[in-house]
């Protein structure tokens, strides 16, 4: 099978012919249809973050694909299934997190594309329990965004509690950020954009923000406390300083969601403020199963729509510096 490698964080991914994998026990193996570029399919090929991947490996958590086969144990999914295979390559299942439905902490969960192989590759193993089913009415190009970018953006307007009316912040209007305003959106709030790149605003438009801002020709925070503040802010733009300005952009009993991962991960929040105007600081990690399955099943219903442009994986290095770039609308899919 043709697979993209990490083999040194200091060097592009080489393509590789690698022996197409076989599923052991309570795995799968998947036919890859279409592949997401995620941020951090890069962060894990350039070792970027604290707890590095060790290589070689194959990167890539946003897979969609037909089960060609599947090994002992396996119920479910079965042949000819299609399949996503997400961040959360597999958990324990047991521990108090498996069990309260927070599985995405679970303490010896494995992920796929970091701590096993991901699905930069015409083949991959997955695990059984952990692959979410399609619905036929999803596009493979549709679902993939949607197995990180759409889940993990549901996930953080969840655990915001966004409430209908209630202003929200999007700073950052890309991959995540496009999809993040659509949910915004469904849970009732209303919707400010914060991105600099002219054609990414416009998009949020588009795509129903009331209200948008150029962070390049603007302070966004002042701007957003001249409209009264934000109840939330999404902190999805891969960069600290737009974090500082989503603090900041808060109105009393204001909640920051913090869900990007910057290589250079430090903001300082000043304890004064937060204690006082009762601001809520908050991590999101992606998202259970059954959040992705929620994701799907509210794009079958034509509730939100997914932006995203093709590759093929010989142009994977030629992508990550076109997404470094900020200039893609929407996100990369790679195509097999």
């Amino acid at each position: 099978m043709r697979a993209a490698v990490v083999t040194s964080f200091d060097a592009p991914l080489k393509l590789q012919d690698l022996p197409t994998p076989s599923p052991g026990i309570d795995q799968v193996l998947v036919r890859l249809e279409t592949s997401g570029l995620c941020h951090t399919d890069i962060h894990a090929a350039r070792g970027d973050w604290p707890v590095k991947p060790t290589p070689p490996f194959i990167p890539g958590h946003e897979g969609i694909g037909i089960v060609e086969a599947v090994g002992p144990g396996v119920e479910a999914p079965g042949v000819g299934d299609r399949v996503a295979i997400p961040w959360l390559g597999e958990a324990c299942g047991r521990c108090r997190y498996c069990v309260s439905g927070r599985e995405t902490l679970c303490p010896t969960q494995r992920y796929t594309g970091y701590s096993m192989d991901g699905s930069y590759s015409e083949y991959a193993v997955a695990s059984a329990r952990y692959v979410v089913l399609v619905p036929d009415e999803l596009s493979s190009l549709d679902a993939a965004p949607l197995a990180c970018a759409g889940v993990t953006t549901y996930k953080a307007v969840k655990v915001a509690r966004v409430r209908p009316t209630e202003r929200v912040a999007v700073f950052g209007i890309g991959g995540l950020g496009h999809l993040a305003l659509q949910y915004a959106r469904i849970f009732g709030g209303s919707v400010t954009a914060v991105d600099v790149q002219a054609h990414k605003l416009e998009l949020a438009r588009e795509l129903g923000a009331e209200t948008t801002i150029d962070a390049s020709t603007e302070d966004p925070a002042a701007a957003i406390q001249a409209a009264g503040g934000a109840d939330v802010a999404l902190a999805l733009a891969v960069n600290p300083r737009s974090f500082a300005q989503a603090y900041a952009s808060l109105r009393p009993g204001g909640r920051l969601v913090m869900v990007a991962l910057p290589a250079e991960g430090v903001i300082s929040l000043p304890i004064f403020e937060t204690v006082l105007n009762a601001i809520s600081v908050i991590g999101s990690i992606v998202g259970t199963r059954q959040d992705v399955a929620e994701v799907f099943q509210l794009h079958a219903a034509g509730r939100t729509r997914v932006i995203a442009q093709t590759r093929s994986l010989d142009q994977v290095n030629e992508a990550f510096e076109q997404v470094l770039s900020g200039e893609v609308l929407g996100r990369l899919v790679f195509q097999f």
